[in-house]
């Protein structure tokens, strides 16, 4: 227990007691005593009086201030407060009368008696010791005159309590580690009241310096503040010396005391520095040992941050005393440290309050044990907290999770209505867009019909879209979808009618190259006019400010989403304004690739009508199973096959249906529905991998004559049905093998796509053939041109065409083409279109057969190519033989030779073929720069004649990694055609390709291609010559 707890009136009357029996005890030594011996006798009973006196004013300072006395020990009880106390007075007489008879102290308290102060004379001799000692005795003290002691109040004392001390010389007071100088007599006088206050058992003693003196104010001044008790009396002495008797008693008695002070070694400050690191203190059974000199040595050192030092301890002695901690060593130093380091408002973690803590190591064992907090005092109670409290947790916890539960549910099932609503309501205003949008769709289209014959022979403005609006998820799987709809650029060529203004949206980069590139081109048909490469000035053109092409701002702002042109532009509003800006107060309508569902939104904002049906008609007819209803609508001879299946037993039983109904055709094809260029084909060759095909094969001549066999065909119906799944598992063949790679994957998505299943023509010689057509608002349609395909990379897609188509009879392909545009006007289908057909020799007739393949609607590439080509050269084609007619000048033959003047010109009408393509692919074209390559090619020959409107033209399509170009190449007949692009194409390909560069170029597929048709027309040709 500390010594700051007072303790009660009872145990103060108590030890008033002992004090009196120790004191008659030791007035009859004193009786024995001799006579010499008084003067010292009188000095010990004074100094008892003294110490009895001084504690009953201490008693009364601890009563007035025990409302805010700070007490570690508050779990001890008020019995063991009074022990300890009475023990510490006890062993005081005990220590003073073994120093008075001179005997050498040797208690078992030692230690703690050491630190013990002997406190001075500070107080007079009251009457009523005077009046003790003779009633008890019989003996009569002197009586000493003392001063009137002023009241120990709280304020703080104003004025010096000693003589003003010496000055240290200059080097002790910047070094003070310097040995001290010696002592005078005067400088022992004015610190005589200091050293009284020390114990004189002391080993070192520190001697106070002026500052330490002249702070004594600030001293009490804090003491009361706090109104806290110090251990150490240096305050009470102080304000008690002001009142002393200076008698003769109390100057000996101080000599005495001066005389064992000064005799001792005085302290340095290496020792003084020693001192502050031998801080051990104790906590016992959770109760600080505050008693024990190291612990008052530790609270005067550290008496200006005693607060939160104490603060430390009651933490700490909770801690040892919930964890029945017999013992814990505690560093007084870390305790400071961590005192200075803790804020107001921030209380020590547990890692900090341990890290005081000497033996931690054993301490945190302890601690750690499950049921030591347990074991001590009030363990049950504890124990029953703990109980409590984890039940209470636990049952809050259960309510808190079905609360958390149920709140949980609430909130999925409204944000799921919240999102459900807002869907709802966007879905219901996104349709009444659209109706909206449809409404201003219909009622154009019947402006534009009306008055379609005023508008396309007067001037008008187009506005050429070159959007790819296909499906997303087809859009995911094509990669250069900006360079796909770029193939089309060839629409600036439509400035052939001086009525035409052109507003291109184009879906790349455009830099001033390119830009020159087709400046050049369009004025280069002033020179085609004139029939010379030189220009004539008196003839104004202005073909080039007829164009315009305009780059939408949002082109590089969705780099990941694959976003048609179309839904770009709609996302562009500059490029809208600028267009909205071009068009005002003129005819004008809007010209689109695939129809997409914001070209209406387009058409809408530009207030004027699309050129072409309506985008949700586009897409279904455009898909293969729209096209086969069209198809078989028309009467027109189509490939043997079924459409529209989206389940797997359809697809299986539809297969083996038409396998065996038709034994010749050994290939058979499956295409998705909305796939784009071939990319949605696969394949498989049924009468090589199917195992019953022989065995089928070799019966089928029964089941013709004879209908008793029908059952023996359910047979074989049923055996291929069965083998079936097996052989397309293992033998099917994909055009797209990046994108499906099994046939699982392909099954997958044909299914949920839908699609359809076509016979591959039973021969060896197959001729895909494609047809451009124009259907007009009013109703007319136009044949735009027709060619031969060619397969440079995949035979189910197009690389390129033949111009004029060469294979077919012509009116065969025009009564064709008649039915489907019949049909195509009953479904509102107007716009650009496309027809694919396949033409082969049956082996049983051997006669030439058309079938209708697939149905585009939409502006393509084929159209954009042709209009280059006729631009250039100045030509009409004629839809009725599908020939294409150029005019040529030829000099007229002199009469005379000796005739003299200008050469005479006659206009001669020739037949212009060619091969066109905007898929040449080269990686090293992107290290050539377009200047260069056009000088590398007229270098070569490799060009285009005016007078003869023959050559090579090509179409560029990127600024930055040129590495795809368009090509057209024009001759008077198709096998020269076919020879020069070949040999244009090996040289341009000899003189960009490195030696050790492979497989980074399509030129080599396409001339082996070529070759190939070569050769077939030269078979053909020589057939012709030997028949006539």
């Amino acid at each position: 227990m500390m010594a700051l707890v007072p303790s009660n009136n009872n145990s103060r009357n108590a030890n008033k007691e002992k004090i009196r029996d120790e004191y008659r005890r030791t007035m009859k030594k004193l009786i024995i005593k001799k006579e010499q011996d008084n003067q010292s006798d009188t000095n010990n009973l004074t100094q008892m009086l003294v110490r009895t006196d001084n504690h009953e004013r201490t008693d009364n300072v601890f009563n007035r201030n025990i409302n805010s006395t700070l007490s570690f020990n508050q779990l001890n009880t008020k019995d063991s407060h009074q022990q300890i106390h009475d023990e510490t007075i006890f062993e005081q007489v005990y220590q003073f009368e073994q120093f008075r008879d001179g005997i050498p102290i040797n208690s078992t308290h030692q230690k703690q008696t050491e630190s013990m102060p002997i406190i001075s004379i500070a107080t007079s001799f009251n009457n009523r010791n005077h009046q003790i000692n003779h009633d008890n005795f019989g003996i009569q003290l002197p009586l000493i005159e003392t001063h009137q002691s002023r009241p120990i109040t709280s304020n703080s004392i104003s004025k010096r309590t000693t003589e003003p001390l010496g000055i240290l010389p200059l080097k002790h007071q910047r070094n003070p580690s310097n040995p001290l100088i010696s002592l005078t007599s005067e400088d022992t006088k004015q610190n005589l009241l200091y050293l009284s206050e020390y114990d004189t058992n002391a080993k070192t003693i520190q001697i106070p310096s002026e500052s330490s003196t002249s702070n004594s104010s600030i001293h009490i001044r804090t003491y009361n503040n706090e109104s806290n008790i110090s251990i150490h009396r240096r305050e009470i002495s102080n304000k008690s010396s002001q009142s002393i008797s200076h008698t003769s008693n109390i100057e000996s008695s101080n000599n005495q005391i001066k005389n064992g002070i000064l005799s001792r070694p005085l302290p340095t400050p290496e020792l003084i520095s020693d001192n502050k690191n031998i801080y051990r203190l104790i906590i016992q059974d959770g109760i600080t040992k505050d008693q024990t000199e190291i612990f008052l040595q530790y609270r005067q050192f550290y008496y200006f941050i005693w607060g939160n030092i104490v603060k430390i301890f009651r933490m700490l002695e909770k801690i040892m005393y919930n964890y029945f901690v017999p013992i814990a060593l505690i560093n007084g130093e870390k305790v400071a440290e961590l005192a200075q380091s803790i804020e107001i408002e921030r209380k020590p973690t547990l890692e900090e309050l341990l890290s005081t803590i000497i033996n931690r190591d054993d301490i945190e064992k302890l601690i750690k044990q499950p049921s030591r907090r347990f074991r001590g005092k009030n363990g049950k109670d504890r124990a029953a907290i703990i109980i409590q409290s984890c039940w209470r947790g636990f049952h809050a916890r259960y309510i808190y999770k079905d609360i958390k539960k149920r709140r949980w549910a609430a909130h999925i099932i409204g944000s799921v209505w919240l999102k459900y609503s807002k869907l709802s309501k966007i879905r219901k205003q996104l349709k009444l867009i659209h109706h909206r949008q449809l409404e201003f769709f219909q009622k154009k289209q019947n402006e534009l019909r009306q008055k379609w014959s005023y508008i396309s022979s007067h001037r008008r403005t187009i506005v050429h879209i070159p959007s790819l609006g296909l499906t997303e998820s087809i859009r995911k799987t094509l990669t250069n979808l900006p360079l796909k709809e770029n193939y089309q650029i060839g629409r600036l060529c439509e400035l052939e009618d001086p009525n035409i203004d052109i507003i291109y949206v184009s879906p790349m980069s455009v830099n001033d190259e390119i830009l020159q590139y087709y400046n050049r081109l369009i004025n280069l048909r002033d020179l085609v006019e004139e029939g010379s490469e030189q220009s004539v000035p008196s003839i104004p053109k202005n073909a080039n400010e007829r164009f315009i092409i305009i780059v939408p701002e949002a082109l590089h702002r969705f780099p990941g989403h694959n976003m048609c042109l179309s839904t770009i532009l709609k996302y562009s509003p500059k490029a809208l304004k600028q267009i909205k800006t071009l068009i005002k107060d003129r005819s004008a309508y809007l010209v689109t690739g695939i129809s997409h569902m914001d070209d209406l939104y387009i058409s809408e904002y530009l207030n004027i009508p699309l050129y072409g049906c309506e985008p949700e008609i586009s897409y279904l007819y455009s898909t293969k199973s729209g096209s086969k209803r069209i198809f078989k609508s028309s009467n027109v001879p189509m490939p043997f096959g079924e459409y529209d299946i989206y389940n797997q037993k359809h697809l299986y039983e539809s297969l083996a249906y038409l396998i065996l109904e038709h034994l010749d055709v050994q290939r058979w094809i499956f295409k998705i529905d909305d796939h784009f260029d071939g990319q949605g084909i696969a394949y498989c060759d049924i009468s090589i991998y199917l195992p019953c095909y022989k065995d089928i094969l070799k019966e089928a001549d029964k089941w013709s004559n004879n209908k008793s066999l029908q059952v023996e065909k359910k047979h074989s119906y049923t055996k291929i049905l069965s083998e079936l799944s097996d052989v397309l598992d293992k033998h099917t063949i994909y055009v797209n093998k990046t994108q499906f790679n099994s046939w699982q994957t392909y099954l997958k998505f044909f299914l949920s796509e839908g699609g359809i299943i076509e016979a591959y023509p039973p021969s060896n010689s197959v001729t895909s053939i494609t047809i451009c057509l124009s259907i007009e608002p009013n109703g007319y349609y136009s044949l735009i041109c027709s060619g031969d395909q060619l397969h440079a990379e995949s035979q189910f897609s197009c690389w390129g065409l033949s111009f004029p188509q060469s294979s077919i009879d012509s009116n065969q392909l025009n009564n064709y083409c008649l039915l489907i545009v019949e049909q195509c006007k009953q479904r509102n289908i107007y716009g650009y279109i496309d027809i694919d057909f396949v033409g082969f020799i049956d082996k049983k007739t051997n006669e030439q057969k058309l079938w209708i393949t697939d149905l585009c609607i939409g502006y393509s590439e084929h159209i954009s190519l042709y209009r280059i080509m006729q631009y250039t050269t100045i030509g009409q084609f004629n839809s009725q033989t599908h020939k294409f007619i150029v005019k040529t000048k030829q000099i007229k033959q002199r009469l005379r030779n000796w005739q003299n003047g200008a050469p005479e010109y006659t206009i001669i009408e020739k037949n212009r073929y060619a091969i066109w393509s905007s898929k040449l692919y080269h990686k090293n074209l992107s290290n050539i720069h377009y200047s260069i390559f056009f000088h590398m090619c007229r270098s070569h020959g490799v060009g285009f004649d005016i007078r003869e409107k023959q050559g090579s033209i090509f179409t560029l399509y990127e600024c930055d990694h040129h590495e795809h170009i368009g090509m057209i190449t024009i001759s008077d007949t198709l096998q020269n055609t076919l020879t020069n692009f070949v040999c244009y194409l090996n040289t341009i390909y000899q003189e960009i390709t490195p030696v050790d560069m492979k497989q980074q170029s399509n030129f080599m597929l396409a001339v082996n291609d070529i070759e190939n048709i070569l050769g077939i027309t030269q078979e053909n040709i020589s057939l012709n010559t030997i028949t006539s």
